[in-house]
């Protein structure tokens, strides 16, 4: 009997493991349903998916050979095509999500088409830049994985791994190259991050643990700025570089309770101080004017293209930080008190928003 106890609960501690991480498991999608079917407010907030999903039906995939965005002006021509091709990942995740919604095979079969594709044709970079923007695919993956025919999911396995792989072994992250401390780091472990744990793969591990605190201590300060806040004299990339921690910080604590979003460097540094140091910016307590002193060149020729934002001593605009705000929440619920007050609005709901909602594996505010 005693043998047994143990067999079940080995086996319980093995389908644990193999849940979701970094979407949503079986109980949240469950409570997904039953949220958005009795709340407007939730229901409205999960429409834009919904759409983009019964569009995506009709459409055919989109794939890229190779990602081109980063250090690209608006306009230029491989930029608008990487664009356009990468509207997929956001198409995928609608068609995954849905389909988990709605329980209509069509949808799954759709997201399953688009990661096909994408894996038979796109190759793996080591700019993380680039390679970030396909994060819903990744995400939609982890949703679908386990109802995905052993032949597609090895198709799609191996690309994702391909992606991972380049991302840890990226020249952007070595050396004394300022990608190895800025914002490219942030995205660079936030992609290895939720595609090892969407492939479940341990061999990861160490690699996450190391890279993240790693960055951490040379990415933050104890202030609450982050080296591109500094950098770059904008909290457009305050938010950019938070963000992407944030997402890898929400699928750590997911996968092993490890809370890396208070965790405090050797200086006193945490995610948490630079997510605090926005919140009179996000309330209006204070303004900030962006890129007024910025060290980078291709911020002001961004200005110069005349692209939205950039121009030096437009103010940080509170709804530009949302994002950051709602991931946060994950680890602190207080902050939803900030996003409130950011957008004059007490009913204002996102899908990070969302998201939190429906999870019922996080952190206790």
């Amino acid at each position: 009997m005693k043998k047994l106890l143990c067999f079940f609960g080995l086996l319980a501690i093995t389908i644990c493991s193999k849940a979701q991480i970094i979407s949503l498991d079986k109980n949240e999608v469950a409570l997904m349903r039953k949220t958005i079917n009795k709340d407007s407010k939730y229901k409205k907030a999960f429409e834009p998916y919904q759409k983009t999903a019964d569009q995506a039906l009709t459409e055919t995939p989109n794939p890229i050979e190779t990602i081109l965005s980063q250090g690209l002006l608006a306009g230029d021509q491989k930029k608008t095509a990487s664009l356009k091709a990468v509207e997929d990942a956001y198409k995928t995740y609608a068609l995954a999500l849905t389909y988990k919604y709605s329980g209509k095979k069509e949808y799954l079969d759709k997201a399953i088409t688009f990661l096909t594709a994408w894996s038979k044709v796109n190759k793996a970079t080591e700019d993380p830049i680039n390679e970030t923007k396909l994060e819903d695919m990744v995400t939609a993956y982890d949703l679908i994985r386990s109802e995905i025919k052993p032949n597609d999911k090895t198709l799609i396995d191996g690309w994702m791994r391909s992606m991972a792989n380049a991302q840890v072994n990226s020249a952007s992250a070595k050396g004394n190259r300022g990608t190895a401390i800025n914002n490219w780091n942030s995205h660079r472990i936030k992609m290895f991050t939720l595609i090892a744990y969407t492939l479940h793969d341990d061999s990861y591990n160490s690699t996450i643990t190391q890279e993240l605190e790693k960055h951490l201590n040379i990415n933050l300060n104890p202030d609450g700025t982050t080296h591109d806040l500094v950098e770059r004299d904008a909290f457009h990339y305050q938010t950019y570089d938070i963000e992407p921690l944030l997402s890898a910080c929400i699928a750590i604590y997911r996968a092993t309770g490890k809370d890396y979003f208070t965790w405090q460097t050797a200086n006193g540094s945490s995610i948490k101080k630079c997510v605090d140091y926005m919140t009179p910016f996000m309330t209006g307590e204070k303004t900030h004017p962006e890129f007024v002193n910025s060290k980078v060149p291709f911020d002001l020729k961004r200005a110069q293209n005349g692209e939205k934002g950039y121009a030096p001593g437009t103010l940080f605009e509170p709804k530009n930080g949302v994002e950051t705000f709602a991931l946060a929440a994950y680890f602190d619920t207080d902050y939803l008190k900030v996003i409130r007050k950011a957008t004059n609005n007490n009913d204002y709901l996102n899908w990070h928003m969302a998201l939190d909602a429906f999870t019922t594996n996080k952190k206790k505010s």
